[in-house]
């Protein structure tokens, strides 16, 4: 016999296909905060990876409406016209990953753009909007994600033990900080600084800072310019 699934289940499976893990919707935050052009970009973890993800920056937020819209599915402030897809430089456009990640864990947001008086937040359960509030906080984006694939145990038996976890989410955030010395990036967990890096127009120095000495020590810089296009780097002399 074949169903016809409703849209809560079709939702929470398609959340399992963007989010497998909780370094991917690390990695989906930090690339929302690149893309709202944040200088600043915190990220805390506590105890388990699957208990609490907060990811905090200072980019252009979004207002109340903005941000009431901002957890459906396929909304997005990055297309408007098939047409965009053809001049797309965001790192995401979809408009599917906020949504994704409300389905499949509990979901708090704050946000407040460079108009408005006073911050926006919300609180989502199962893809819902079930508050709303206005808060005092300064320009930018910051979003809770707690209880991990609570309502898909399925999913979370398939996860790895904690710490391997963790490593997945300190590899994304390093392998984006690496590629972005013109920003900061803070990771703490249980309130341990992991990663801590200050925006510098110095590469050497940035990769120092996450790589270390060892690795920064013996990098050659490579420069290449074509008529269409320009690479720039470090190799190892290795």
């Amino acid at each position: 016999m074949i169903n016809i699934l409703d849209e809560k289940t079709i939702s929470k499976i398609a959340a399992g296909e963007i989010i497998e893990n909780p370094a991917s919707i690390v990695k989906e935050l930090i690339e929302n905060s690149i893309d709202a052009e944040a200088k600043n970009i915190f990220i805390e973890l506590k105890k388990e990876a699957t208990d609490y993800i907060r990811i905090s920056d200072d980019g252009l937020g979004m207002n109340k409406s903005d941000l009431n819209l901002a957890f459906l599915r396929h909304t997005t402030s990055k297309l408007k016209t098939a047409e965009d897809l053809n001049k797309i430089h965001s790192l995401g456009f979809r408009g599917e990953a906020l949504a994704s990640i409300a389905h499949i864990a509990k979901v708090e947001a704050i946000s407040k753009s460079e108009n408005d008086k006073v911050g926006s937040g919300i609180v989502l359960n199962n893809g819902e909007i079930i508050k709303n509030y206005n808060v005092g906080v300064s320009r930018g984006t910051t979003i809770f994600v707690k209880d991990i694939f609570y309502n898909t145990p399925v999913r979370k038996k398939y996860l790895k033990e904690n710490k391997i976890e963790l490593s997945y989410i300190y590899e994304v955030v390093s392998k984006i900080a690496l590629s972005k010395p013109e920003m900061a990036f803070k990771l703490v967990s249980d309130n341990k600084v992991i990663l801590n890096t200050n925006a510098t127009d110095n590469y050497k120095n940035h990769i120092f800072s996450i790589l270390g000495r060892d690795i920064a020590e013996n990098l050659i810089k490579i420069d290449y310019e074509s008529e269409k296009y320009k690479i720039s780097g470090f190799i190892s002399n290795n």
